[in-house]
């Protein structure tokens, strides 16, 4: 790849054990070890069910905005999905574009082998800068679900502002990590409501921005190089409760992301210094209210897309 710093991107060559390590009985990775959510097999499995929620409130689709338009231009485009995960967005995406080459890179080599041939996968930590690609070398970047691993969320679309090419997209998707608020006169599912409070100070202990889901629209403003940024709001349905059969898949697949997603988490609060005991209770706790809620619970995806500016503002 032309002008990139190979010095940040890392080969998976012979031995990819040693981008994984064995932590709290989940394995974790190696390139970033403040980032403790798990890249094992079940963590593949949430990125796939968050994969599949994304298409049915997009419609069976894996973008919003005018994604086809910013891969009109020129003859080689360029698509980098950021923490790509699974990997199913980059592999769908470069299946729709057969023209663009799609890059997509990550903390650990969790993706398939067998890919498109216009799709690659590459190892980056994303919490350090610079992103190792040259300046306006990208037409669309992707980024879903990263904001917990990223210390300095404005650095970071810094980078991707000067990724893009002039009039290029960019598409961020963020779930809130304040799920399930309780509806007026219902009673609030307090396991779930400590956990989740409980994973915010961890975050923050990590120097995590937790309000990134929330300020997409005011962050990309201040980045300074975005113009006719869009914000959309996903209103997410979690349980079998939905009585439309569109909302009720989409219901299903959050409910199955959450209820990996509680396990998921016991390395994080370990690591933060919470006793196991005291770990095992939070999560028991929680995971009764997920399966016995006292209402029909909802969360949020935070959307936003916008176009690098031509010139200066």
């Amino acid at each position: 790849m032309d002008d990139m710093d190979q010095s940040l991107v890392h080969d998976v060559g012979d031995n990819p054990n040693e981008y994984f390590r064995f932590l709290h009985s989940r394995t974790l990775n190696t390139l970033n070890t403040n980032y403790l959510l798990p890249v094992d097999h079940d963590e593949v499995k949430r990125s796939e069910y968050h994969h599949r929620l994304v298409q049915f409130l997009f419609s069976g689709r894996n973008w919003v905005g005018p994604v086809k338009e910013a891969l009109q231009f020129g003859q080689h485009r360029r698509v980098l999905d950021l923490g790509t995960g699974s990997g199913l967005w980059a592999i769908d995406t470069a299946d729709e574009f057969t023209r663009a080459e799609v890059i997509a890179i990550d903390l650990a080599p969790i993706q398939p082998e067998h890919v498109p041939p216009n799709c690659t996968f590459e190892l980056c930590d994303l919490d350090e800068a610079p992103i190792p690609y040259p300046d306006s070398f990208f037409d669309f970047i992707h980024a879903r679900s990263l904001h917990i691993g990223i210390r300095n969320y404005p650095r970071l679309l810094r980078e991707v502002a000067r990724l893009l090419r002039p009039g290029g997209l960019v598409l961020l998707i963020e779930p809130t990590l304040h799920p399930c608020p309780a509806p007026a006169g219902k009673p609030p599912m307090h396991g779930w409501i400590t956990l989740w409070d409980t994973y915010r100070k961890c975050l923050r202990r990590q120097n995590i921005d937790v309000t990134v889901p929330e300020r997409l629209s005011e962050l990309l403003s201040e980045a300074g190089a975005f113009e006719s940024v869009i914000i959309r709001e996903g209103n997410v349905p979690v349980g079998f409760w939905p009585k439309d059969p569109h909302s009720l898949s989409i219901g299903q697949l959050q409910w199955m992301d959450y209820d990996l997603l509680l396990p998921a988490l016991r390395p994080l609060f370990l690591c933060s210094g919470l006793p196991p005991s005291s770990v095992d209770l939070l999560i028991k706790d929680a995971q009764n209210d997920l399966y016995n809620p006292p209402y029909d619970p909802s969360t949020r995806l935070h959307i936003a897309y916008a176009t690098k500016r031509f010139t200066a503002p």
